[in-house]
């Protein structure tokens, strides 16, 4: 009878990085979590094929630069990863070999030039929204006369409202609704942070009537599919596009144009900018961690740009220039 395989330091420290330091230690979320274990999976894969050993005899030393350059390159190449893909498998890397260095100083060497490695720069789009007239005709599109068109009415309506990331409301559930007058949207973020977001009266109407549809325990998704579960994020996106589709028929500017939920967020915060209210109360409204997330907003609405621009002045026209004589003596003469 073979005798047990002793797990690689790799194993171990891989196993402690999980289960001590981001669980015990830091707390993360399941979703950090989670991210960080779909990076080391295709990882492990990678490196299985790349050193040709079996993933349980891989050393932390197979790790190397060349190793992780290799695997950053192969999830833009044949994965066809976005740069921002990349380098959030990246940062859970460095993560674990930050870990990996403090628990095995012998490996800093080849974790140094790991940490190395720098983070890609990318291109970063201008932000699109929607203008008002659209997002109207988006809202009216949904049938109200049957079950899913009143759902998605309702659904659509909160997340212009709240801003609301598409994980926030598919997470919602019917106790986070603020008091039986439906007037505030308890939310549950990225990072564990929470915020409420105050509701329109006609979103607050929506809701109301729409809760006498669903469960009346407190538990009971806010927004679920037929199966009284909660809507998955490509169920929204569908329902989001069918009402974009519906709606082009009397908004033609919305005709072959590509509406996700992150474009309802985007034009929440948008439309909040344009009506006046400060950035740092958009953030908190969108539950952003850093006022300069928003303030890519600012740089992306032209008409606030063209407002500026209005209040500017042309500099006045000086006297002109003193312009020396070609000649010494012509200028003598001239006095």
């Amino acid at each position: 009878m073979n005798a047990p395989q002793c797990p690689t330091d790799l194993a171990r420290l891989l196993q402690a990085f999980f289960c001590q330091h981001l669980m015990q230690q830091r707390g993360a979320s399941r979703q950090t979590i989670n991210g960080y274990r779909d990076t080391f999976r295709l990882l492990l894969r990678f490196a299985e094929t790349s050193c040709g050993k079996s993933i349980g005899e891989l050393a932390l030393a197979d790790l190397d630069a060349a190793l992780v350059l290799a695997f950053l390159e192969d999830l833009e190449t044949r994965r066809h990863n976005t740069v921002r893909t990349r380098n959030a498998r990246l940062a859970a890397i460095r993560a674990f070999v930050h870990y990996a260095g403090l628990q095995e100083p012998a490996a800093l060497p080849v974790i140094q030039r790991i940490l190395a490695i720098p983070a890609k720069r990318f291109d970063r789009p201008v932000v699109g929204f929607l203008s008002r007239a659209e997002i109207e005709a988006i809202l009216q599109a949904p049938d109200a006369r049957t079950w899913s068109g009143q759902r998605d009415r309702a659904l659509l309506t909160a997340m212009y409202n709240t801003g609301a990331r598409v994980s926030e409301l598919v997470a919602a559930r019917r106790v986070d609704l603020e008091s039986e007058h439906c007037q505030a949207l308890h939310l549950h973020g990225k990072g564990r942070k929470e915020r409420v977001v105050p509701l329109w009266a006609r979103t607050t109407k929506l809701l109301r009537d729409w809760l006498a549809r669903i469960g009346a325990e407190p538990q009971q998704p806010l927004f679920p599919n037929r199966q009284g579960q909660p809507m998955t994020r490509s169920g929204v996106a569908s329902r989001l596009a069918r009402s974009v589709r519906a709606a082009s028929s009397c908004c033609p500017s919305l005709q072959d144009r590509r509406v996700s939920p992150h474009s309802v967020r985007h034009t929440t915060a948008m439309h909040l900018l344009q009506a006046g209210v400060d950035l740092t109360v958009i953030a908190l409204w969108l539950g952003h961690e850093s006022v300069e997330t928003t303030h890519q907003y600012m740089e992306a609405d032209l008409r606030m740009k063209e407002q500026a621009l209005a209040t500017l002045q042309a500099p006045p026209v000086g006297p002109p220039r003193f312009v020396a004589s070609p000649t010494l003596l012509a200028f003598l003469d001239g006095l």
